[in-house]
């Protein structure tokens, strides 16, 4: 008994100084025994989806964007509020974003439940959603390890000072990516997936309107793109789902005409003029403005980045059934 007991003893011993980082937590054939179907369904909702509604796509990359910087890539965005808890979609920086980002993932979450019950995250179909739609609009081709689990909480009080603001400084924004542990270079290339999607023109009417005495925009806007931008969003105040295409050019394709858009002040943002002005950004702008396989590089290394950041696994967290719905 005493030498079994010292067996299980030196095993415990040299579980704990195995360091934690050396145990894979995630791996990229996580469901191929426990879901062998889950990259086809996942690519047959992501392509159905996207066809029938063609703004899905940056939908989802918004949404995946929300729920990582929040409390880690854990489908915590997901969960719909209760008369008992007030849940992260309610915050006011949550409200805009758009429906078809959620509804893929319960395409995607009700076709898998169908063919393996109980078996694929919520997170993981979100991270896999993005990944897709980044392809299909043109974009590049990343791999995303698999095993997340779904959150346990979300509360819309965990949202705010953990997103960025079109009002921030870029000193604001530059912070809050090095909070979590993103570099300059990360930050200017995750903003690249500005290329596809599109802005209310509530977030930018502060310096398209009234900018100043002297002054009716903001003069970093290209004078004539403000002048467009300005009919374009007349009447932002009576309707506030009023928006315009993030890149003018080539809104419906994943491309790096977003930075040179931005070098020629035809950024909707406040801060997407300051990505083309601030000497600690703007040699990542032009570097990417020139060199579309330099920005699809930095682009899969931090979005690859992103989406480990703070993922729940084990116990930490549970495979949802629903995924606007914790399971007790």
């Amino acid at each position: 008994m005493a030498s079994i007991m010292l067996v299980l003893l030196l095993s415990l011993t040299t579980l704990c100084l195995i360091p934690s980082h050396s145990i894979p937590l995630l791996s990229t054939t996580y469901y191929s025994q426990t879901c062998p179907k889950f990259d086809q369904i996942m690519e047959e909702t992501t392509t159905n989806k996207q066809i029938t509604s063609p703004t899905t796509a940056a939908a989802t990359l918004r949404v995946f964007f929300h729920d990582c910087f929040v409390t880690g890539c854990d489908a915590s965005v997901l969960i719909s509020s209760t008369p008992f808890n007030k849940a992260e979609r309610e915050a006011d920086i949550n409200l805009s974003l758009p429906g078809d980002g959620f509804d893929v993932v319960v395409r995607a979450k009700s076709a898998l439940e169908l063919s393996c019950p109980g078996v694929v995250s919520c997170a993981d179909i979100l991270a896999v959603s993005a990944r897709n739609l980044v392809v299909m609009m043109g974009g590049p081709f990343y791999t995303v390890k698999l095993g997340r689990k779904d959150s346990l909480t979300s509360k819309s009080d965990y949202v705010e000072g953990n997103l960025p603001r079109p009002t921030m400084s870029m000193d604001q924004i530059i912070q809050l990516f090095q909070s979590k542990k993103f570099s300059i270079q990360e930050m200017v290339a995750l903003s690249g997936a500005h290329t596809i999607g599109f802005s209310h023109c509530k977030e930018f009417s502060s310096i398209l309107y009234n900018y100043s005495r002297t002054m009716e925009s903001d003069p970093s806007y290209n004078y004539n793109f403000a002048k467009l931008l300005r009919n374009a969003c007349a009447d932002y105040e009576k309707n506030p789902t009023l928006s315009v295409f993030n890149d003018i050019m080539t809104p419906n394709k994943f491309d790096n005409v977003y930075y040179s858009n931005v070098q020629k002040g035809l950024g909707l943002m406040s801060t997407d003029h300051s990505l083309s002005s601030d000497p600690r950004t703007r040699g990542y702008v032009e570097l990417y403005s020139r060199d579309q396989n330099a920005f699809f590089e930095a682009f899969v290394s931090a979005i690859q980045k992103m989406s480990v950041y703070g993922v729940k696994t084990g116990r930490n967290g549970e495979v949802r059934r629903r995924c606007d719905a914790f399971n007790n």
